[in-house]
């Protein structure tokens, strides 16, 4: 009665094909290569304008904060920038990093 059971046990493990474990992994390397180029790859390239664009800033350029304030650069430092705001000519320093974009 067991040696029928163990002879069905090894037909089973004996019938199922032998399968190559980089077909298995290919539908995770798959999900990878779309997740890179969906979302990894923009976003790189997407920091890499930002990051052109901060170190292109020239005095007398209307900028835009990550605060949302908007303000003309009056002048430039290593890792800040002089901004000046309102109508009372409000002068602000700003981090570069803060600084989200350009105005037209």
């Amino acid at each position: 009665m067991f040696e029928s059971i163990a002879y069905a046990a090894d037909v089973a493990v004996e019938g199922t094909p032998k399968v190559n474990p980089l077909v298995q992994f290919m539908p995770m390397i798959l999900i990878f290569i779309i997740f890179y180029f969906l979302m990894i790859r923009p976003q790189q390239k997407k920091q890499k304008e930002l990051q052109a664009m901060i170190t292109g800033i020239k005095k007398g350029d209307k900028v835009v904060t990550n605060g949302g304030i908007l303000g003309t650069v009056s002048s430039i430092q290593d890792d800040y920038v002089v901004i000046t705001t309102g109508d009372s000519d409000t002068k602000m320093e700003v981090l570069k990093s803060a600084i989200a974009g350009l105005r037209q």
